[in-house]
Protein backbone atom coordinates (compact mmCIF):
# COMPACT_ATOMS: atom_id res chain seq x y z
CA UNK A 1 0.00 0.00 0.00
CA UNK A 2 1.39 3.26 -0.94
CA UNK A 3 1.84 6.54 1.74
CA UNK A 4 -1.34 8.57 0.16
CA UNK A 5 -3.92 5.10 0.83
CA UNK A 6 -2.00 4.21 4.20
CA UNK A 7 -2.61 8.26 5.38
CA UNK A 8 -6.07 8.18 4.07
CA UNK A 9 -6.79 5.09 6.41
CA UNK A 10 -5.60 6.64 9.06
CA UNK A 11 -7.84 9.21 8.79
CA UNK A 12 -10.58 7.46 8.44
CA UNK A 13 -10.07 5.07 11.45
CA UNK A 14 -9.46 8.48 13.53
CA UNK A 15 -12.81 10.17 11.82
CA UNK A 16 -14.60 6.58 13.12
CA UNK A 17 -13.10 6.29 15.95
CA UNK A 18 -13.99 10.00 16.97
CA UNK A 19 -17.62 9.01 15.34
CA UNK A 20 -18.35 6.48 18.05
CA UNK A 21 -16.64 8.23 20.78
CA UNK A 22 -18.69 11.23 20.03
CA UNK A 23 -21.96 8.59 19.63
CA UNK A 24 -20.91 6.81 23.26
CA UNK A 25 -20.79 10.38 24.91
CA UNK A 26 -23.82 11.67 23.80
CA UNK A 27 -25.50 8.15 24.38
CA UNK A 28 -24.42 7.92 27.72
CA UNK A 29 -22.66 10.27 29.46
CA UNK A 30 -24.95 12.92 28.37
CA UNK A 31 -28.43 10.82 28.39
CA UNK A 32 -29.16 11.98 31.91
CA UNK A 33 -29.20 16.06 30.87
CA UNK A 34 -30.42 15.70 27.61
CA UNK A 35 -33.50 13.98 28.96
CA UNK A 36 -34.24 16.40 31.33
CA UNK A 37 -34.27 19.06 29.04
CA UNK A 38 -37.12 20.70 28.86
CA UNK A 39 -36.49 21.42 25.25
CA UNK A 40 -36.72 17.60 24.47
CA UNK A 41 -39.97 16.91 22.84
CA UNK A 42 -39.76 13.21 22.92
CA UNK A 43 -39.02 13.10 26.82
CA UNK A 44 -42.39 15.67 27.08
CA UNK A 45 -44.68 13.60 25.51
CA UNK A 46 -43.58 10.36 27.52
CA UNK A 47 -44.16 12.41 30.60
CA UNK A 48 -47.83 13.64 29.27
CA UNK A 49 -48.16 9.93 27.79
CA UNK A 50 -48.58 8.27 31.42
CA UNK A 51 -51.62 8.36 34.09
CA UNK A 52 -49.87 10.81 36.42
CA UNK A 53 -51.47 10.17 40.18
CA UNK A 54 -53.56 12.24 41.52
CA UNK A 55 -53.41 15.15 44.84
CA UNK A 56 -56.21 14.09 47.09
CA UNK A 57 -58.58 15.89 49.93
CA UNK A 58 -60.95 14.42 52.19
CA UNK A 59 -61.13 11.71 49.35
CA UNK A 60 -61.76 14.11 46.28
CA UNK A 61 -59.04 14.77 43.65
CA UNK A 62 -58.37 18.31 43.26
CA UNK A 63 -55.12 18.16 40.95
CA UNK A 64 -55.51 14.70 38.33
CA UNK A 65 -54.94 13.51 34.73
CA UNK A 66 -57.51 12.80 32.40
CA UNK A 67 -56.94 10.40 28.71
CA UNK A 68 -57.28 13.77 25.81
CA UNK A 69 -56.60 13.14 22.08
CA UNK A 70 -53.16 14.56 21.24
CA UNK A 71 -49.74 13.88 20.93
CA UNK A 72 -49.06 14.06 24.86
CA UNK A 73 -52.17 11.45 25.93
CA UNK A 74 -53.17 13.15 29.26
CA UNK A 75 -53.82 16.56 30.32
CA UNK A 76 -53.37 17.71 33.77
CA UNK A 77 -56.61 19.35 35.57
CA UNK A 78 -57.02 21.14 38.86
CA UNK A 79 -60.08 21.25 40.09
CA UNK A 80 -60.94 24.65 42.38
CA UNK A 81 -57.35 25.39 41.14
CA UNK A 82 -57.15 28.89 42.30
CA UNK A 83 -57.87 27.53 46.02
CA UNK A 84 -55.31 25.03 46.06
CA UNK A 85 -53.02 26.74 43.27
CA UNK A 86 -50.24 27.83 46.22
CA UNK A 87 -50.27 24.05 47.79
CA UNK A 88 -50.84 22.18 44.11
CA UNK A 89 -48.65 24.31 41.61
CA UNK A 90 -48.80 23.22 38.62
CA UNK A 91 -47.43 20.22 36.05
CA UNK A 92 -46.64 22.19 32.66
CA UNK A 93 -45.05 21.49 30.00
CA UNK A 94 -41.65 23.38 30.36
CA UNK A 95 -41.91 23.47 34.50
CA UNK A 96 -43.83 21.88 37.32
CA UNK A 97 -43.46 23.26 41.11
CA UNK A 98 -45.45 23.46 44.43
CA UNK A 99 -46.70 19.49 45.26
CA UNK A 100 -46.30 18.69 41.45
CA UNK A 101 -42.37 19.17 41.60
CA UNK A 102 -42.20 18.45 45.56
CA UNK A 103 -43.73 14.22 45.19
CA UNK A 104 -43.31 14.04 41.46
CA UNK A 105 -41.53 10.89 42.01
CA UNK A 106 -44.58 9.47 43.76
CA UNK A 107 -47.14 10.97 41.07
CA UNK A 108 -45.21 9.81 38.03
CA UNK A 109 -44.50 6.25 39.83
CA UNK A 110 -40.74 6.21 40.07
CA UNK A 111 -40.08 6.27 43.80
CA UNK A 112 -38.57 4.05 45.28
CA UNK A 113 -41.22 3.03 47.48
CA UNK A 114 -43.69 2.20 44.41
CA UNK A 115 -41.15 -0.08 43.48
CA UNK A 116 -43.12 -3.17 43.65
CA UNK A 117 -46.03 -1.69 42.08
CA UNK A 118 -43.94 -1.29 38.45
CA UNK A 119 -42.59 -4.59 39.05
CA UNK A 120 -46.20 -5.63 38.90
CA UNK A 121 -46.44 -3.48 36.06
CA UNK A 122 -43.77 -4.99 34.69
CA UNK A 123 -44.90 -8.41 34.76
CA UNK A 124 -48.32 -8.52 33.56
CA UNK A 125 -47.56 -5.80 30.90
CA UNK A 126 -49.72 -2.96 32.38
CA UNK A 127 -49.27 0.35 32.62
CA UNK A 128 -46.78 2.22 35.09
CA UNK A 129 -49.36 4.67 36.31
CA UNK A 130 -48.38 7.54 39.07
CA UNK A 131 -49.80 6.94 42.81
CA UNK A 132 -51.78 9.11 44.65
CA UNK A 133 -50.84 11.94 47.67
CA UNK A 134 -53.14 12.63 50.01
CA UNK A 135 -52.96 15.98 52.23
CA UNK A 136 -53.84 17.22 55.79
CA UNK A 137 -55.91 19.88 54.78
CA UNK A 138 -59.21 20.14 56.07
CA UNK A 139 -61.29 21.38 52.90
CA UNK A 140 -63.69 23.25 55.49
CA UNK A 141 -60.93 25.37 56.48
CA UNK A 142 -59.24 25.95 53.54
CA UNK A 143 -62.66 27.19 52.02
CA UNK A 144 -63.55 29.41 54.87
CA UNK A 145 -59.37 31.05 54.93
CA UNK A 146 -60.33 31.61 51.15
CA UNK A 147 -63.88 33.19 51.50
CA UNK A 148 -62.58 35.12 54.87
CA UNK A 149 -59.37 36.87 52.50
CA UNK A 150 -61.82 37.83 49.77
CA UNK A 151 -59.16 38.60 47.78
CA UNK A 152 -57.06 40.81 49.93
CA UNK A 153 -53.45 40.71 49.77
CA UNK A 154 -52.23 38.04 52.33
CA UNK A 155 -52.28 34.56 54.10
CA UNK A 156 -53.60 32.30 56.59
CA UNK A 157 -52.61 28.67 57.68
CA UNK A 158 -53.86 26.65 60.12
CA UNK A 159 -52.13 23.54 61.77
CA UNK A 160 -53.53 20.82 64.14
CA UNK A 161 -51.51 21.64 67.30
CA UNK A 162 -50.98 18.21 68.30
CA UNK A 163 -49.65 16.36 65.14
CA UNK A 164 -48.22 19.10 63.00
CA UNK A 165 -50.34 18.37 60.28
CA UNK A 166 -51.82 21.52 58.01
CA UNK A 167 -55.88 22.02 58.17
CA UNK A 168 -55.60 25.45 55.77
CA UNK A 169 -52.81 26.85 53.51
CA UNK A 170 -54.01 29.57 51.55
CA UNK A 171 -52.24 32.31 49.85
CA UNK A 172 -54.43 35.55 47.86
CA UNK A 173 -53.76 37.06 45.11
CA UNK A 174 -54.00 33.15 43.82
CA UNK A 175 -53.71 32.26 39.99
CA UNK A 176 -55.38 28.88 37.94
CA UNK A 177 -53.11 26.17 37.50
CA UNK A 178 -54.99 25.07 34.53
CA UNK A 179 -53.65 27.93 32.55
CA UNK A 180 -50.16 26.78 32.96
CA UNK A 181 -50.89 23.55 32.01
CA UNK A 182 -52.06 23.48 28.72
CA UNK A 183 -50.88 22.02 25.93
CA UNK A 184 -50.38 24.91 23.53
CA UNK A 185 -46.80 26.86 24.21
CA UNK A 186 -48.16 30.44 23.47
CA UNK A 187 -50.98 30.19 25.67
CA UNK A 188 -49.46 29.11 28.37
CA UNK A 189 -46.46 31.46 27.67
CA UNK A 190 -48.71 34.56 28.07
CA UNK A 191 -50.55 33.13 30.89
CA UNK A 192 -47.38 32.55 32.43
CA UNK A 193 -45.66 35.84 31.28
CA UNK A 194 -49.04 37.63 32.61
CA UNK A 195 -49.00 36.43 36.05
CA UNK A 196 -44.99 37.24 35.80
CA UNK A 197 -45.90 40.65 35.37
CA UNK A 198 -48.74 41.68 38.21
CA UNK A 199 -47.19 43.54 41.01
CA UNK A 200 -49.51 41.81 43.57
CA UNK A 201 -47.45 38.38 42.61
CA UNK A 202 -49.96 35.61 42.31
CA UNK A 203 -47.20 33.15 42.14
CA UNK A 204 -45.84 33.59 45.68
CA UNK A 205 -46.68 30.87 48.07
CA UNK A 206 -47.02 34.16 51.02
CA UNK A 207 -47.96 31.58 53.69
CA UNK A 208 -44.59 29.70 53.34
CA UNK A 209 -42.29 32.08 51.56
CA UNK A 210 -42.28 35.07 49.32
CA UNK A 211 -40.95 38.59 50.54
CA UNK A 212 -42.13 37.69 54.42
CA UNK A 213 -43.17 39.73 56.88
CA UNK A 214 -42.44 42.09 59.67
CA UNK A 215 -44.53 39.90 62.54
CA UNK A 216 -45.12 43.27 64.47
CA UNK A 217 -46.79 42.69 67.77
CA UNK A 218 -47.65 38.98 67.27
CA UNK A 219 -44.17 38.85 67.97
CA UNK A 220 -44.82 39.35 71.53
CA UNK A 221 -45.39 36.11 72.45
CA UNK A 222 -41.98 35.41 71.71
CA UNK A 223 -40.69 38.02 74.27
CA UNK A 224 -43.83 36.81 76.71
CA UNK A 225 -42.10 32.93 76.25
CA UNK A 226 -38.64 34.75 76.95
CA UNK A 227 -40.04 36.20 80.11
CA UNK A 228 -41.65 33.44 81.79
CA UNK A 229 -38.91 30.59 81.10
CA UNK A 230 -36.58 32.68 83.28
CA UNK A 231 -39.14 32.11 85.82
CA UNK A 232 -38.94 35.82 87.26
CA UNK A 233 -42.10 36.91 86.08
CA UNK A 234 -46.15 36.18 86.21
CA UNK A 235 -49.11 37.35 84.78
CA UNK A 236 -49.33 39.61 87.51
CA UNK A 237 -45.88 40.60 87.65
CA UNK A 238 -45.38 44.53 87.37
CA UNK A 239 -43.50 46.30 84.67
CA UNK A 240 -42.32 49.22 83.25
CA UNK A 241 -44.60 50.64 80.55
CA UNK A 242 -43.72 54.13 79.99
CA UNK A 243 -45.35 55.98 77.00
CA UNK A 244 -42.24 56.47 75.08
CA UNK A 245 -39.34 54.73 74.98
CA UNK A 246 -36.06 56.57 73.70
CA UNK A 247 -34.04 54.05 71.90
CA UNK A 248 -30.53 53.76 73.60
CA UNK A 249 -27.79 55.48 71.89
CA UNK A 250 -30.04 57.98 69.88
CA UNK A 251 -31.28 61.30 70.72
CA UNK A 252 -34.42 61.88 69.72
CA UNK A 253 -35.82 57.90 68.40
CA UNK A 254 -38.19 56.67 70.55
CA UNK A 255 -41.13 53.56 70.40
CA UNK A 256 -44.78 54.43 71.73
CA UNK A 257 -47.81 52.48 72.08
CA UNK A 258 -50.31 51.84 69.66
CA UNK A 259 -51.46 55.56 69.24
CA UNK A 260 -49.34 57.31 70.78
CA UNK A 261 -51.41 56.35 74.10
CA UNK A 262 -50.28 55.61 77.80
CA UNK A 263 -49.88 51.85 78.78
CA UNK A 264 -51.78 52.20 82.24
CA UNK A 265 -50.21 54.93 84.72
CA UNK A 266 -46.40 53.86 83.69
CA UNK A 267 -46.17 50.84 85.40
CA UNK A 268 -48.54 47.80 84.40
CA UNK A 269 -48.86 43.55 85.43
CA UNK A 270 -47.15 42.14 82.20
CA UNK A 271 -50.49 40.19 81.41
CA UNK A 272 -52.00 43.86 81.11
CA UNK A 273 -49.45 45.05 78.58
CA UNK A 274 -49.86 41.86 76.55
CA UNK A 275 -53.56 42.75 76.79
CA UNK A 276 -53.33 45.97 75.50
CA UNK A 277 -50.14 45.24 73.32
CA UNK A 278 -48.39 47.89 75.11
CA UNK A 279 -44.80 48.34 73.24
CA UNK A 280 -42.80 49.86 75.55
CA UNK A 281 -42.67 47.00 78.38
CA UNK A 282 -41.56 44.37 75.45
CA UNK A 283 -39.27 46.79 74.41
CA UNK A 284 -37.16 47.50 77.81
CA UNK A 285 -37.41 44.25 79.01
CA UNK A 286 -36.24 42.65 75.43
CA UNK A 287 -32.90 44.98 76.09
CA UNK A 288 -32.87 44.22 79.49
CA UNK A 289 -32.38 40.32 78.76
CA UNK A 290 -30.07 40.99 75.51
CA UNK A 291 -30.00 39.29 72.16
CA UNK A 292 -28.74 36.09 73.00
CA UNK A 293 -31.70 35.47 74.89
CA UNK A 294 -34.46 36.55 72.43
CA UNK A 295 -32.52 34.89 69.75
CA UNK A 296 -32.49 31.48 71.59
CA UNK A 297 -36.66 31.80 72.45
CA UNK A 298 -36.98 32.64 68.76
CA UNK A 299 -34.77 29.73 67.60
CA UNK A 300 -36.65 27.35 69.71
CA UNK A 301 -39.74 28.11 68.03
CA UNK A 302 -38.27 27.28 64.48
CA UNK A 303 -36.84 30.42 63.52
CA UNK A 304 -33.85 29.69 61.20
CA UNK A 305 -34.85 26.11 60.14
CA UNK A 306 -35.31 24.92 56.89
CA UNK A 307 -38.21 23.37 57.01
CA UNK A 308 -40.00 21.06 53.68
CA UNK A 309 -43.30 19.73 54.33
CA UNK A 310 -42.59 18.54 51.48
CA UNK A 311 -42.93 22.11 49.82
CA UNK A 312 -39.61 24.59 51.16
CA UNK A 313 -40.19 26.78 53.41
CA UNK A 314 -38.44 30.19 53.68
CA UNK A 315 -36.88 30.56 56.99
CA UNK A 316 -38.08 32.87 59.17
CA UNK A 317 -34.67 35.18 60.42
CA UNK A 318 -34.40 37.24 63.35
CA UNK A 319 -31.55 39.29 62.42
CA UNK A 320 -28.19 39.11 63.85
CA UNK A 321 -25.27 41.47 65.77
CA UNK A 322 -27.98 43.48 67.14
CA UNK A 323 -27.24 46.50 69.05
CA UNK A 324 -29.50 47.65 71.78
CA UNK A 325 -31.78 50.06 69.87
CA UNK A 326 -32.32 47.39 67.04
CA UNK A 327 -33.32 45.11 69.87
CA UNK A 328 -35.61 47.21 71.06
CA UNK A 329 -37.61 47.40 67.30
CA UNK A 330 -36.59 43.60 67.21
CA UNK A 331 -38.94 42.80 70.32
CA UNK A 332 -42.11 44.22 68.98
CA UNK A 333 -41.80 42.52 65.40
CA UNK A 334 -39.87 45.40 63.45
CA UNK A 335 -36.11 45.91 62.58
CA UNK A 336 -35.24 42.98 60.87
CA UNK A 337 -37.60 40.47 62.50
CA UNK A 338 -38.91 38.45 59.21
CA UNK A 339 -41.41 35.81 59.69
CA UNK A 340 -43.95 33.61 57.56
CA UNK A 341 -47.29 33.20 58.37
CA UNK A 342 -46.65 29.34 59.05
CA UNK A 343 -44.07 30.22 61.38
CA UNK A 344 -46.53 32.55 63.53
CA UNK A 345 -49.06 29.45 63.58
CA UNK A 346 -46.00 27.44 64.61
CA UNK A 347 -45.56 29.66 67.69
CA UNK A 348 -49.29 29.45 68.60
CA UNK A 349 -49.21 25.40 67.64
CA UNK A 350 -46.36 25.06 70.36
CA UNK A 351 -48.12 27.38 73.22
CA UNK A 352 -51.58 24.92 72.54
CA UNK A 353 -49.44 21.74 72.37
CA UNK A 354 -48.34 22.01 76.29
CA UNK A 355 -45.18 23.39 75.02
CA UNK A 356 -44.42 20.84 72.31
CA UNK A 357 -44.04 21.85 68.41
CA UNK A 358 -44.54 18.85 66.18
CA UNK A 359 -43.32 18.92 62.87
CA UNK A 360 -45.46 20.47 60.24
CA UNK A 361 -46.57 18.42 57.13
CA UNK A 362 -48.64 18.69 54.33
CA UNK A 363 -48.77 14.96 53.15
CA UNK A 364 -50.60 12.77 55.30
CA UNK A 365 -50.61 9.47 53.21
CA UNK A 366 -49.18 8.30 49.95
CA UNK A 367 -50.61 5.16 48.13
CA UNK A 368 -49.52 3.14 45.23
CA UNK A 369 -51.26 3.10 41.60
CA UNK A 370 -53.15 -0.20 43.43
CA UNK A 371 -54.39 2.11 46.27
CA UNK A 372 -51.70 0.68 48.43
CA UNK A 373 -50.43 2.63 51.31
CA UNK A 374 -46.86 2.85 50.53
CA UNK A 375 -46.38 5.64 53.09
CA UNK A 376 -47.95 7.22 55.86
CA UNK A 377 -47.43 10.26 58.09
CA UNK A 378 -45.87 9.86 60.77
CA UNK A 379 -46.10 13.01 63.50
CA UNK A 380 -42.72 13.96 65.20
CA UNK A 381 -42.03 16.59 67.65
CA UNK A 382 -39.92 19.53 66.23
CA UNK A 383 -38.85 20.84 69.67
CA UNK A 384 -40.22 21.92 73.03
CA UNK A 385 -39.76 25.61 72.83
CA UNK A 386 -41.02 26.17 76.48
CA UNK A 387 -42.28 24.24 79.47
CA UNK A 388 -45.98 23.29 79.87
CA UNK A 389 -45.96 25.37 83.32
CA UNK A 390 -45.39 28.01 80.91
CA UNK A 391 -47.38 27.00 78.25
CA UNK A 392 -50.70 27.11 80.25
CA UNK A 393 -49.62 30.24 81.41
CA UNK A 394 -49.38 31.87 77.91
CA UNK A 395 -52.86 30.07 77.38
CA UNK A 396 -54.39 32.70 79.99
CA UNK A 397 -52.65 35.52 78.79
CA UNK A 398 -53.63 34.88 75.36
CA UNK A 399 -57.13 34.11 76.52
CA UNK A 400 -57.73 37.48 78.15
CA UNK A 401 -56.30 38.97 75.15
CA UNK A 402 -59.36 37.99 72.86
CA UNK A 403 -61.57 38.44 75.89
CA UNK A 404 -60.84 41.77 77.15
CA UNK A 405 -58.30 42.92 74.81
CA UNK A 406 -57.55 43.55 70.94
CA UNK A 407 -58.12 40.43 69.72
CA UNK A 408 -61.62 40.53 70.81
CA UNK A 409 -63.24 40.14 66.91
CA UNK A 410 -61.56 36.26 67.32
CA UNK A 411 -64.22 35.63 69.66
CA UNK A 412 -66.33 32.26 69.14
CA UNK A 413 -69.33 32.04 71.26
CA UNK A 414 -69.04 28.92 73.86
CA UNK A 415 -65.29 28.62 72.84
CA UNK A 416 -62.44 29.93 74.56
CA UNK A 417 -60.04 31.36 72.09
CA UNK A 418 -56.36 32.29 72.81
CA UNK A 419 -54.87 34.61 70.88
CA UNK A 420 -52.65 37.48 69.90
CA UNK A 421 -53.23 40.62 67.12
CA UNK A 422 -49.80 42.20 65.46
CA UNK A 423 -50.01 45.39 63.70
CA UNK A 424 -46.58 45.86 61.36
CA UNK A 425 -45.00 49.20 59.83
CA UNK A 426 -44.01 48.79 56.45
CA UNK A 427 -42.66 52.06 55.74
CA UNK A 428 -45.27 52.12 52.80
CA UNK A 429 -47.62 55.55 52.86
CA UNK A 430 -51.26 55.32 51.17
CA UNK A 431 -53.60 58.79 49.92
CA UNK A 432 -52.55 61.63 51.98
CA UNK A 433 -49.61 60.65 53.92
CA UNK A 434 -51.54 57.72 55.78
CA UNK A 435 -49.67 54.51 57.02
CA UNK A 436 -50.37 51.33 55.70
CA UNK A 437 -49.33 48.51 57.75
CA UNK A 438 -49.51 44.80 57.85
CA UNK A 439 -51.89 42.75 60.23
CA UNK A 440 -51.57 40.01 61.75
CA UNK A 441 -53.46 37.56 64.12
CA UNK A 442 -52.60 34.34 65.72
CA UNK A 443 -54.72 32.17 67.70
CA UNK A 444 -56.20 28.31 68.96
CA UNK A 445 -59.17 27.17 70.20
CA UNK A 446 -60.52 25.57 72.03
CA UNK A 447 -58.02 26.81 74.55
CA UNK A 448 -58.94 24.10 76.90
CA UNK A 449 -58.62 21.24 74.04
CA UNK A 450 -56.95 22.72 71.39
CA UNK A 451 -58.21 21.73 68.26
CA UNK A 452 -56.67 24.17 65.43
CA UNK A 453 -54.18 26.61 65.96
CA UNK A 454 -54.01 29.50 63.07
CA UNK A 455 -51.90 32.67 61.64
CA UNK A 456 -53.31 35.14 59.49
CA UNK A 457 -51.71 38.07 57.60
CA UNK A 458 -53.52 40.97 55.73
CA UNK A 459 -51.06 43.37 53.30
CA UNK A 460 -51.36 46.48 54.21
CA UNK A 461 -53.40 48.24 51.11
CA UNK A 462 -54.90 51.17 50.09
CA UNK A 463 -57.89 49.67 50.89
CA UNK A 464 -57.58 48.77 54.47
CA UNK A 465 -55.42 51.89 55.41
CA UNK A 466 -54.61 52.81 58.48
CA UNK A 467 -57.34 51.18 60.40
CA UNK A 468 -56.37 47.87 58.97
CA UNK A 469 -55.27 46.70 62.30
CA UNK A 470 -54.96 42.91 63.76
CA UNK A 471 -57.87 43.32 65.81
CA UNK A 472 -59.84 45.03 63.17
CA UNK A 473 -58.78 43.22 59.72
CA UNK A 474 -56.59 39.99 60.89
CA UNK A 475 -58.93 38.53 63.72
CA UNK A 476 -61.85 37.71 61.98
CA UNK A 477 -60.53 35.78 59.32
CA UNK A 478 -58.71 33.21 62.03
CA UNK A 479 -62.20 33.27 63.91
CA UNK A 480 -63.88 31.82 60.76
CA UNK A 481 -61.09 29.32 60.40
CA UNK A 482 -61.39 28.15 63.01
CA UNK A 483 -65.34 28.12 63.81
CA UNK A 484 -65.02 26.01 60.17
CA UNK A 485 -62.96 23.35 61.95
CA UNK A 486 -64.59 23.29 65.00
CA UNK A 487 -67.90 22.58 63.54
CA UNK A 488 -67.11 19.57 62.29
Amino acid sequence: MNAPLRRLSVVMMLMFFALMGAATYVQFFQADSLNADPRNVRTLYKQYGQDRGPIVVAGESIAYSEPVDDAFGFQRVYTDGPLYAPITGWYGMYQMTGLERASNSVLNGTDDSLLLARLRALFTGAENDGGSVELTIDPAAQQAAWEALDGRNGAAVALDPSTGAILAMVSSPSFDPNDLAGHSSTDVDAAYSELLEDPDNPLYNRAIGGDLYAPGSSFKLIDLAMLLETGDYQPDTVVEAPTEYRLPGTQDTYIRNPGGLACGDGEVPLEYALQVSCNTPFAMLAVEHGEEALAKQAEAFGFGQRLNIPLTVTPSVLGQDLDDAQLAMTAIGQFDVRVTPLQMAMVSAAVANDGELMTPHLVATERGPDLRVTRRADPSVLSEPISAETAATMTDMMVNVVDNGTGQAAGISGVQVAGKTGTAETGVEGPEGTVQPNAWFTAFAPADDPQVAVAVVLEGTEELGAAGTGGTVAAPVAREIMQAVLDQ
